[in-house]
């Protein structure tokens, strides 16, 4: 079996503003992007799993109109942060966070690790539904959660992988398990 994670093409929002669960529209020439993740991928009737977010259903409904939406493919929920200016945001409560992002909630949030066990318990179901081949369209720190449990990355590390609008990471299961095959660059640590 194939499963592909992809990341949702480019979101249309201004640099610097925090946003995880808030519903975006894509940039105006997200279809370029789209043809370009479509035609990278070659394979024979996926089951197409989509975050219910638009930034991730329109490039979902590009591969079949056939997906099944699922909330916990959904990004990091940064609460009262969303949609907010980091540069705005309280920076007692952000130096907090970012100390312990993977244990910490934004205000009226979730933590980092909260949303590694939503995500790889639907991953885990996702996968052992059937031996079709699968694309599951989501977001970074979603494919991050994912790839750092497979590569057994901690999650403090876990932004070492790098993933661009419209990546693309092959993993493969077969009777050894799950191995990612292509699309995973992680960057070097300057420690």
């Amino acid at each position: 079996m194939e499963i592909y994670l992809i990341r949702h093409t480019t979101p249309k929002i201004d640099s610097g503003i925090c946003y995880g669960q808030s519903d975006l529209d894509l940039i105006n020439n997200y279809a370029e992007e789209i043809s370009r993740v479509t035609s990278s991928i070659q394979t024979i009737k996926p089951e197409i799993y989509s975050s219910p977010l638009k930034r991730c259903t329109i490039l979902a409904k590009s591969f079949n109109e056939n997906i099944v939406l699922d909330s916990n493919l959904k990004e990091i929920n940064f609460g009262d942060w969303e949609l907010k200016a980091w540069n705005d945001i309280d920076s007692e409560e952000l130096n907090i966070w970012m100390k312990n992002f993977v244990f910490e909630k934004p205000p009226n949030g979730e933590s980092y690790i909260e949303l590694s066990k939503r995500v790889n318990e639907s991953f885990d179901r996702i996968v052992t539904l059937s031996d079709s081949n699968k694309i599951i369209i989501t977001h970074a720190g979603v494919i991050r959660a994912i790839i750092a449990r497979l590569n057994n990355i901690d999650l403090k590390d876990s932004f070492k992988i790098k993933l661009e609008y419209g990546h693309i990471i092959k993993i493969v299961k077969d009777s050894s398990g799950l191995k990612i095959k292509e699309g995973l660059t992680i960057a070097e640590c300057n420690s």
